[in-house]
């Protein structure tokens, strides 16, 4: 723990002081990120911390209607990734009560912009995709 700057001496001779003790005691060997470069935004920003903590964690917000989106467009991929029809038809089934929930119950955020999938015409395009990768 740093001592408090004595009376009478400058701040800048007592901080310098400071630096130099530190630096020969070995406490800036070693630190996380040495030698490597400052990152590229250096806007500041009152919630950086926030967002580098998110990003760490691998967490997004996003609104619910954009999140809903994005699990369409990964269920949609899922259900062509399918083995099985049975498979295909269990997850356009799940994302579809998901879009008909917000449809009847729309949340604060952007409009979804979504409309649920035909199950016959995804399961035509999963068969139809197997069919030639076979």
């Amino acid at each position: 723990m740093t001592e408090r700057k004595p009376p009478g001496v400058p701040f800048e001779s007592w901080a310098d002081k400071q630096i130099r003790d530190a630096q020969r005691r070995g406490e800036f060997d070693r630190l996380p990120g040495a030698g490597k470069p400052l990152p590229d935004d250096m806007t500041y920003d009152e919630l950086w911390w926030v967002k580098r903590k998110m990003a760490r964690e691998g967490l997004s917000c996003l609104p619910p209607t954009l999140a809903l989106r994005k699990q369409a467009e990964d269920a949609l991929a899922a259900a062509l990734a399918a083995p099985s029809e049975r498979i295909v038809r269990a997850v356009i089934a799940d994302i579809n009560t998901k879009i008909l929930d917000m449809m009847l119950k729309p949340p604060p955020g952007p409009p979804l912009g979504l409309k649920r999938y035909d199950v016959e015409e995804v399961v035509q395009e999963w068969r139809t995709r197997r069919a030639a990768a076979e």
